[in-house]
């Protein structure tokens, strides 16, 4: 499992954190990484979720060069 760690203090969009967990919950998907659980901790969020080997695509995105073939190959999986 993952877990994504959320500060909430100062957050000014809390509830569109909620709504997003709330999504995730609702919807399972196999080629999306699927929400598992949730706790609140002192001022955090914690969202368990399934692990996926490699990071976030924010990070992919951000730190490589990726050709136009390989953005269509990640957007149609």
């Amino acid at each position: 499992v993952a877990i994504k760690k959320i500060n909430l203090q100062g957050l000014r969009k809390k509830e569109l954190k909620v709504n997003e967990l709330m999504v995730m919950k609702m919807n399972r998907n196999p080629n999306l990484i699927n929400y598992l659980d949730s706790y609140l901790v002192d001022e955090e969020l914690w969202l368990v979720m399934e692990y996926m080997d490699g990071g976030t695509l924010s990070d992919v995105i951000s730190k490589c060069y990726l050709s136009e073939d390989n953005m269509a190959a990640i957007s149609r999986e």
